[in-house]
């Protein structure tokens, strides 16, 4: 394999590095209205997927 014959700088590298980054995924309102969530994905809350019950809801725990 070719090797570089010379190192890159810090700047350089850092450089090429700062495109390389995480976007955040936008949220959206459910389909169910209940409460913002993702698109494409079971609402946590109510269990259902484009309008119709796809899972058991979870129950949420009361604190104590």
């Amino acid at each position: 394999m070719p090797n570089p014959k010379r190192q890159h700088s810090k700047a350089r590298t850092r450089r090429r590095r700062t495109h390389q980054k995480l976007t955040v995924l936008d949220a959206a309102k459910t389909g169910s209205g209940s409460k913002a969530g993702f698109s494409h994905r079971i609402c946590p809350i109510t269990g259902c997927y484009k309008g119709k019950q796809v899972v058991e809801p979870k129950a949420v725990k009361a604190k104590a």
